[in-house]
């Protein structure tokens, strides 16, 4: 999950703790189920606790809720695979690591189909399923998801006479026009060593049809279109961003400042654009006087396009429901289909800006869900219709390296390892041309693929 604290380690040793002293298949009631959550800050524990007592009222089946880190994730699953104490069912899993539990032979996958097929396989995001089927299988199932967005003012687009900038000639154009007057015309990501920037590459190479490997698993980094990615990007962030190494908080931070004209981030951000987070408020001059006036000024992207590409694609994340191969199958499916029903609107409601609805018929209500920390708004009370339009429609263009090619190992182990973002910052900083930069990164992520454990 991006740009927020994961859990405390304490969390993730609690449920290792539990992986090794007990809920296995063999010795686990028929009534009780073991349930991970990557939703493991405090209050969204507290969040998921009361669903759950709601949940055993009804069906008297109990639930032993455990958070887990996401970057212990691998650690605690391996252990508990091998100790044979996996949980019944694990909860808010990105699309990587339902791939990697697939590829360990872990998952339950006919359960996932049960689920949807009884909620209406019509009623979920086709694009959300998609992302979480392998061979024919449905390998989880898709909760809700966030998106990677270009934020952009707006008022100074209207100003200046120019489009949204949802394609790379637009996007160009509008970064350069308004790179005047000490406002950057973007601020990016380039710091070599920040997921963020991995992510943010992500969003602009997809839009030119750049992929990560092929469905052979063959790397694919030096391939014309990634070369082309790699450019433009490097191009945006040495001639129009702010000058020196930039990650998630600069940007953030830039943008807030009234010193950028656009921005790429991720859609956490849209609370704290709108002063309902105090540790991350607006400071541009308009915003001392009105919290909400660069939110009420700024305008979204959620799909872009390259030359590259014939299709528009953004980079998202969603995460899902996983069932593992030793649950107690018909105690998870009851859970995981109230979570994703009677349930479902309080779990979306534990953080709206970055739980997009992958189930139709909850638009309305997610829009109403307040959003926030230190004070709360509903969404529809600060961005116009058309933003939220864009917003909820969003999870059907989402797009992935690697993911609908099976290989969610190396998507994990390459955002260890970060070779695309040092690739990248040497582009912007001169010291690389954007094809040796591509043959470098293609090669280092062949080395990493080589030592995954097949």
């Amino acid at each position: 999950m991006p740009y927020k604290v994961t859990a405390v380690l304490s969390a993730a040793l609690l449920a290792l703790t539990t992986a090794a002293c007990g809920g296995g298949a063999e010795d686990r009631p028929a009534d009780a189920i073991t349930v991970w959550t990557e939703e493991a800050l405090a209050d969204r524990i507290a969040v998921q606790r009361r669903i759950i007592a709601d949940f055993t009222e009804r069906t008297g089946i109990k639930v032993n809720l455990v958070g887990v880190a996401e970057d212990q994730f691998s650690q605690i699953v391996t252990a508990a695979a091998a100790a044979g104490r996996l949980p019944d069912v694990i909860g808010a899993l990105p699309l990587a690591a339902v791939r990697e539990l697939e590829a360990n032979d872990l998952l339950d996958t006919e359960t996932p189909k049960k689920v949807v097929d009884q909620l209406g396989r019509d009623t979920f995001s086709a694009r959300a399923l998609e992302l979480d089927t392998a061979s024919g299988k449905l390998l989880a199932v898709p909760s809700d998801g966030w998106a990677q967005l270009i934020l952009y003012r707006k008022d100074l687009f209207e100003k200046a006479g120019l489009q949204p900038p949802d394609t790379y000639e637009r996007l160009e154009a509008a970064a350069k026009k308004l790179n005047t007057g000490g406002v950057a015309g973007i601020t990016l990501a380039n710091a070599p060593k920040d997921s963020f920037t991995a992510q943010s590459f992500e969003h602009v190479a997809l839009a030119n049809g750049c992929q990560l490997v092929d469905n052979g698993g063959n790397v694919l980094l030096d391939s014309p279109p990634c070369v082309q990615a790699l450019d433009f990007y490097a191009r945006l962030a040495s001639r129009y961003s702010v000058k020196g190494e930039q990650d998630v908080d600069s940007t953030r931070a830039t943008y807030f400042a009234g010193k950028a004209a656009m921005t790429i981030w991720s859609s956490y951000i849209l609370d704290e654009l709108a002063g309902l987070r105090n540790d991350a408020l607006p400071s541009c001059a308009e915003c001392r006087k009105d919290k909400g006036w660069l939110a009420r000024n700024t305008a979204v992207v959620t799909a872009l396009k390259g030359p590259g590409s014939g299709t528009p694609a953004q980079y998202g994340e969603i995460v899902s429901w996983a069932v593992t191969r030793d649950a107690n199958a018909t105690a998870a499916q009851r859970f995981v289909g109230f979570m994703m029903n009677e349930g479902y609107e309080r779990w979306i409601g534990m953080a709206p800006e970055g739980k997009f609805p992958t189930r139709k018929g909850f638009e309305a209500k997610w829009t109403a869900l307040p959003a926030g920390v230190d004070a709360k708004k509903p969404l529809a009370e600060i961005y116009p219709d058309d933003v939220l339009d864009a917003l909820r429609s969003s999870p059907d263009t989402f797009a992935r390296w690697g993911i609908p090619q099976g290989q969610g190992k190396l998507v994990g182990a390459t955002m260890g390892e970060l070779p695309v973002p040092k690739a990248l910052s040497a582009v912007v900083a001169g010291s690389l041309t954007p094809q040796a930069a591509a043959t470098q990164a293609k090669a280092d992520v062949e080395a990493i693929k080589r030592g995954i454990r097949q």
